[in-house]
């Protein structure tokens, strides 16, 4: 056994998985890291948002594809859950959405005291031209593929997503 292997005990989850879930897990790792790094490294979001004629910052962008996806005005705390942030972050980012004419408050019509945010249709346009960009760069990657195996992986990311979230969730909440 060498240093970096961990020892078969160790290796068992203590949800009762097996040392071959154990090794298929270390397999798909370094493939998520590198999948990670691809999508965070260099400009990526910078381009698509030059070429959606957007000068933003990436999380005042994130903030507006997030209602952009939403389809419905969204409170701050929503918002910031959707992004896995804290709310005074998406507050600031709103501002200056806000200030730019990207967005605007409206009040909830569940509770008259509560504002919701929603683009203006400046910064819908934008989100959209901006999420045209990144799928047609998506798309672009995927072209070869057979339908059936683009929705395979949309339906295996989605399932990856949702278990990872909740599962990670339970260790935050430890």
């Amino acid at each position: 056994m060498s240093a970096q292997e961990p020892h078969a005990a160790d290796r068992d989850d203590p949800e009762g998985g097996s040392d071959a879930a154990f090794d298929l897990v270390a397999e798909m790792l370094p493939r998520m890291a590198q999948l990670s790094n691809t999508l965070n490294k260099g400009r990526l979001p910078e381009h698509a948002m030059e070429t959606a004629g957007l000068a933003l910052e990436r999380p005042s962008m994130s903030v507006l594809v997030t209602l952009h996806m939403a389809g419905t005005p969204l409170r701050i705390g929503e918002i910031a859950a959707r992004m896995q942030v804290v709310g005074p972050h998406v507050t600031r980012q709103v501002n200056g959405l806000e200030k730019r004419g990207l967005v605007r408050r409206v009040t909830d019509p569940e509770d008259q005291r509560a504002r919701l945010i929603e683009p203006t249709p400046e910064g819908a346009a934008g989100a959209e031209r901006y999420m045209r960009t990144i799928l047609g760069w998506f798309g672009g990657a995927l072209a070869d593929w057979p339908d059936r195996d683009r929705r395979e992986l949309g339906r295996l990311l989605g399932r990856l997503v949702d278990d990872f979230t909740r599962h990670l969730s339970t260790l935050d909440a430890e």
